[in-house]
């Protein structure tokens, strides 16, 4: 009797055909894109020659500077405080038994990911503005929690799933050698949960960096990120600035995947570290 052979979604018929379609149109946008940022001329869509002078002119804009620097903060300060809170939040979900309700905190911490933003952003902007009335407070500090409240799950995933890969044995060992828990967590559970956390940290900040939705709705006057001021040249002239400032996002979100990438690769225990 013949050996069946295992179900391989390359094998079926139309697959090659399928799969570079989809790159094509994935990623021929993003090339005319970076492409179309050194154009010489004004239009988006007309190729006038070479030149960086788009480049020079985001860099020299002002409110491309102010918009920059209030991004990297929000987008820093969003990460941070979005890492720390999924770390709490992964190991008392993988590092405690089951309990009732379990569900629903998992439910809960994952909320942004499955709500539209849209809605998000709206229950975020009436909170706020409640505060707002009763503090009269309009700083950058909303900005940062409402990045941070959507950014957890993101940083959350990665973290809970290099948890529940790492082996329980050496921190039980830790544990039965009388370490307190915040002892073994910081010399036995952080060293090997750090790429997570990084993984974590890094998705939080692309997310926040990227954002508009909740930015456009939370942000108060004067208080525009990169992505909003994008949003409004869009809505006035488009030009080839706006291509050169998205071309620097991309290649800032690639940096830091390579990074991770080899941060990842070059901190994997070898065979025999660990007896």
């Amino acid at each position: 009797m013949a050996r069946s052979r295992s179900f391989d979604v390359r094998r079926q018929a139309g697959f090659p055909a399928v799969a570079i379609t989809c790159f094509i149109l994935l990623y021929l946008p993003i090339i005319l894109l970076v492409v179309y940022s050194f154009n010489a001329g004004k239009s988006i869509a007309i190729w006038e020659g070479f030149s960086l002078q788009w480049y020079v002119s985001a860099w020299e804009n002002e409110k491309v500077q102010d918009a920059t620097i209030r991004s990297l903060i929000i987008a820093t300060c969003a990460s941070v405080i979005a890492t720390s809170a999924a770390v709490m939040a992964a190991l008392a979900t993988t590092r405690s038994p089951k309990f009732k309700g379990y569900s629903v905190v998992f439910a809960m911490i994952n909320q942004p990911l499955m709500i539209p933003e849209i809605v998000t952003a709206v229950a975020l902007l009436i909170f706020f503005a409640m505060i707002k009335v009763a503090t009269g407070y309009t700083g950058l500090w909303y900005l940062i929690l409402a990045h941070s409240a959507f950014c957890i799950p993101f940083a959350y995933m990665p973290i809970r799933a290099r948890l529940q890969g790492m082996d329980l044995n050496l921190e039980q060992a830790g544990a039965d050698l009388y370490g307190t828990p915040w002892r073994v967590f910081r010399r036995i559970t952080l060293p090997q949960l750090w790429p997570g956390v990084l993984a974590g940290a890094m998705l939080a900040f692309v997310i926040s960096l990227d954002d508009v939705v909740i930015t456009e709705f939370v942000k108060s006057a004067g208080q525009d990120t990169l992505p909003t001021y994008m949003l409004g040249q869009l809505r006035r002239v488009i030009t080839p600035e706006v291509n050169a400032i998205s071309t620097v996002l991309l290649a800032i979100s690639v940096a830091l995947v390579i990074a991770f990438y080899l941060l990842t690769k070059s901190g994997k225990p070898k065979q025999g570290d660990v007896q």
